[in-house]
C-alpha cells in the first residue's frame, strides 16, 4: 500500500491546465471495450462533469482508445491532465473519443487526488469529463469498509458492514444498469464512502475476504441494504422516511443509546432557518405536524414573514442540515429555536453503532444483519 506521505508527494506534482470545450457523445464504445470478467466489476465515478481531471499510475500504464487499441504508455509516478476537446479528450500527446488507463503489474491508478485499485476510464459527457474507476467489487469494498466504519471496531461488526456494503453496491449497480458511464459514485450523500487505497487496512481485508461474494436477499432479490450511524434507540419503518414500504426495512429496537454522537443540539436564529428553507423569510414558528411511531418528525411546518412551507420525510433533515429527524423543538425568549435530538442519519436499516455494541456483547455478523434487515437470506452473488 502506498503511504499517505507518498500520496501527498505525488499530489503535489499535478498541475492545472485550461479546458476549452466539451463533447456530447453516444457511448457505443461500452459494448466494444468491456472485457469478459469472472468477477463483478463496478464502475465508480470519481469525478463527474469536470473540465479536466488529474490522472496517473504508480506503475507504467498502458493507454488505450475506445476500440481497445494501445496508443502508448504513461510513465510510472508521473502526472497528466485529461481535458475536453471538440470530439473527445486530450491526454498528454494523444487525442481520442475516450481513454483507458491500465496500470501494469500490481499498480494503482491516480484520479483527482487519490490512489485507487483497478483501471481508469476518462470519457466525455454532455456536462464535461467523467473519470470512472473500473474496480473489482471485493477490492472496492476494501476501501468502502474503512470509509464507512472504524477499522478498529469488532470483527463481527466489520463483517456485517462488509455484507451490507456489498449488497448496497449491487443494488445500486442494478438500479443504474441503463447508465452507460457508471454504476456508483464515491460521495456519501447518495452512495458509499470510497476513498481508494488510503482507507484500506488489514482488518478491512479480513472482513471483506471472510464474507466474499455474500449478499442479502429478500424473495431472491438483492435488497436496498441502507445503514446509518445511529438511531438513538429505535430504527424506523422505511415508509415513514421515504414513503414506500419495504418488507425488510422495518423498525427495530436499537442498541446505540450510549453513544454521544447520537445526542445532539442545534440552535437556529429565525434568519438562519429562512436561509435554509426558501420562500419563508424570517421564521416565526416551527410546528411538527406528524411523527413516526418512534418520535421522528415526518412533517414540519415552517412559518415565516414571507410564507409557509411544510417539509416532509427526509427533507426535514436535509433542508435544515440536521443529524436526524428525531428531535424536539423549543423557542427561546430571544426568538431562537433549539432543536434537541437523537440519532445520526436516516434511521433505516443497520445502525453502525448498534452493530458495534451488539458485536461487543457477543453477537455475530449474521445475528446483527438478521436483526436490522428483517426476513432476509444470505445468498452468494449470482453471475450475470
Amino acid at each position: 500500500m502506498i503511504s499517505m506521505k507518498f500520496q501527498l508527494l505525488l499530489g503535489s506534482l499535478f498541475s492545472q491546465i485550461k479546458v476549452r470545450h466539451w463533447w456530447i457523445g453516444i457511448f457505443l464504445w461500452l459494448a466494444l471495450v468491456a472485457p469478459a470478467q469472472a468477477s463483478v466489476i463496478l464502475r465508480v465515478a470519481i469525478e463527474r462533469g469536470v473540465n479536466q481531471v488529474k490522472v496517473g499510475s504508480s506503475t507504467t500504464a498502458v493507454v488505450k482508445d475506445s476500440s481497445g487499441r494501445t496508443l502508448g504508455q504513461l510513465p510510472a509516478m508521473s502526472s497528466f491532465n485529461a481535458q475536453t476537446i471538440p470530439g473527445g479528450v486530450a491526454l498528454d500527446r494523444w487525442q481520442s473519443g475516450l481513454f483507458w488507463i491500465e496500470p501494469t503489474g500490481d499498480g494503482f491508478v491516480y484520479i483527482g487526488d487519490r490512489w485507487y485499485r483497478g483501471r481508469t476510464l476518462v470519457v466525455p459527457t454532455d456536462k464535461g469529463l467523467d473519470a470512472v474507476n473500473w474496480v473489482d467489487l471485493e477490492e472496492y469494498l476494501y476501501s468502502v469498509l474503512g470509509g464507512e466504519m472504524d477499522a478498529g471496531w469488532p470483527e463481527e461488526a466489520l463483517k456485517a458492514q462488509a455484507i451490507a456494503a456489498r449488497t448496497y453496491a449491487l443494488y445500486k449497480r442494478n438500479e443504474q444498469r441503463n447508465n452507460p458511464t457508471f454504476d456508483l459514485g464515491a460521495s456519501p450523500d447518495r452512495w458509499q464512502i470510497y476513498k481508494g487505497v488510503m482507507s484500506e487496512s488489514s482488518s478491512t481485508y479480513n472482513a471483506v475476504d471472510a464474507t466474499a461474494g455474500k449478499v442479502l436477499t429478500h424473495n431472491n432479490q438483492v435488497i436496498l441494504s441502507v445503514f446509518h450511524a445511529c438511531s438513538g434507540g429505535h430504527t424506523e419503518n422505511v415508509e415513514d422516511v421515504w414513503g414506500n414500504p419495504l418488507a425488510y426495512l422495518r423498525a427495530v429496537q436499537d442498541y446505540d443509546q450510549n453513544i454521544s454522537a447520537c445526542n445532539w443540539v442545534n440552535t437556529f436564529t429565525p434568519d438562519e432557518i429562512g436561509s435554509r428553507v426558501s420562500g419563508v423569510g424570517t421564521v416565526t414558528e416551527m410546528i411538527p405536524e406528524a411523527h413516526s411511531p418512534f418520535g421522528s418528525v415526518k412533517a414540519l411546518r415552517i412559518v415565516g414573514d414571507k410564507g409557509t412551507k411544510t417539509l416532509k420525510g427526509e427533507e426535514v433533515r436535509t433542508a435544515l442540515k440536521l443529524r436526524s429527524t428525531r428531535f424536539r423543538i423549543s423557542k427561546q425568549q430571544d426568538g431562537k429555536f433549539v432543536l434537541q435530538g437523537l440519532g445520526f442519519g436516516h434511521g433505516l436499516g443497520m445502525s453502525q453503532w448498534g452493530a458495534y455494541n451488539l458485536a461487543r456483547q457477543g453477537a455475530n455478523h449474521l445475528q446483527i444483519l438478521g436483526h436490522y434487515y428483517r426476513g432476509v437470506a444470505l445468498t452468494p452473488i449470482k453471475a450475470k
